[in-house]
């Protein structure tokens, strides 16, 4: 697919599948904070649930992520000693 010569935002995106698409995003909303709810609660950094992890921030689900995703820079490098 040709990327188009304007840039979206994740903030069109999101109004888009709202809108457009017909996604409630409130309740999408509502299902991650209740997921993540308890562990705030007991002020941890992160929830899994449902084979993700629910990142938390002061309060607030910044992002949800798998939970078997190795972090940026720690997977295993191509060409590296290690896959001889």
């Amino acid at each position: 697919m040709k990327k188009p010569l304007l840039h979206v935002t994740d903030h069109a995106v999101v109004r888009y599948l709202e809108r457009v698409a017909g996604l409630d995003i409130a309740a999408i909303r509502c299902e991650i904070g209740r997921r993540a709810e308890q562990a705030i609660e007991h002020g941890a950094a992160g929830a899994i649930s449902g084979g993700f992890v629910h990142r938390i921030v002061d309060g607030s689900v910044v992002t949800v992520t798998p939970h078997n995703q190795p972090k940026i820079g720690q997977g295993k490098r191509r060409g590296s000693a290690q896959d001889d």
